[in-house]
């Protein structure tokens, strides 16, 4: 079972707080790059230092400050890793999936569905509302932006599900020896990482519950299905779509995306709708595939282990 491959007698809850600190370093030493970036840009051109952080989104060609921010989640990636066989002494497929092998077609069916998902929906918003999106295309920065964004987003993203699902939930499990408690502190702690999002200074704290809606969505799958490949796919599929189709100038990051989002944001139907209404559909439809059961244990029940001493 996913949850219990991190519990061990040795495997005690301090461990991972320090794990968790050696990620962050390594992310923050993964930003030195675009710090230094930024600094010979405002020495070498004498432009006024940037003094927010949507300023210092906008200080580099779309492309570029994709990949100089994109380098951080590498360095994290490299940490999890790190800390997951040193310190854990853990496998890494160990924080993956209970399988004896990663499942990508898991992977693959969840990145297309909500690829599919993501698309049709934006189609729909387009066909009512046409006035709110222009056309952004062009052809070599678009290219560009395919090849980094198919590298560097999964990557992005695939080092969130393992810090969230896939460590922090095995840590949480650890320290509290049940299944509720690390789903609702991995989801809480997920919604939370994306409040400075200038989406939310648009919209209002209320698109927090989308951001947490979220977590607790990844949260399920992965309880459910006993592994992060289902998180993976729609992770991916979801940070990766929205690059490419379209950005807007209120969003973290602003790509060289097919269109432009000119509307003024709000939170509104597409805050609850994707909670209340899209992410049970989704469920429904894996729940079906993959022949989930016995839900209420998988999501609250305890853990029996042979001895807890973590502290």
């Amino acid at each position: 079972m996913f949850l219990e491959q991190g519990i061990k007698t040795e495997n005690k809850f301090w461990k991972y707080l320090l794990g968790s600190f050696f990620i962050i370093i390594a992310s923050f030493v993964g930003q030195i790059p675009f710090s230094v970036a930024v600094l010979y840009k405002n020495f070498t051109d004498n432009v006024a230092f940037p003094t927010d952080n949507d300023a210092v989104m906008k200080i580099f060609e779309p492309n570029l400050t994709l990949f100089l921010v994109m380098i951080s989640f590498v360095f994290a990636l490299a940490g999890v890793y790190f800390v997951v066989k040193h310190l854990h002494e853990q496998t890494f497929l160990s924080i993956t999936t209970s399988r004896k092998k990663i499942d990508w077609r898991r992977v693959v069916f969840s990145f297309l569905l909500w690829a599919f998902f993501s698309v049709a929906s934006f189609f729909i918003l387009y066909q009512e509302s046409p006035e709110n999106f222009v056309w952004n295309f062009k052809l070599v920065p678009f290219l560009i932006l395919v090849v980094l964004g198919s590298v560097l987003i999964p990557i992005q993203t695939s080092t969130e599900e393992y810090v969230f699902r896939g460590y922090l939930m095995q840590g949480f499990a650890n320290l509290a020896k049940n299944r509720w408690f690390p789903l609702v502190m991995t989801s809480v702690i997920f919604g939370s990482m994306h409040i400075f999002n200038p989406e939310v200074a648009k919209m209002g704290y209320v698109i927090m519950i989308y951001y947490i809606g979220t977590g607790f969505f990844l949260g399920i799958l992965t309880l459910m299905d006993e592994g992060i490949e289902l998180s993976l796919g729609f992770h991916a599929a979801n940070n990766l779509v929205g690059a490419l189709l379209v950005t807007s100038d209120w969003t973290v990051f602003q790509t060289h995306s097919i269109f432009i989002d000119m509307s003024e944001p709000s939170a509104g139907l597409d805050v609850i709708l994707p909670i209340v209404v899209v992410y049970p559909i989704l469920l429904v439809i894996f729940a079906k595939k993959y022949k989930w059961t016995n839900w209420k244990e998988k999501l609250t029940g305890n853990i029996e282990v042979a001895e807890s001493s973590n502290l």
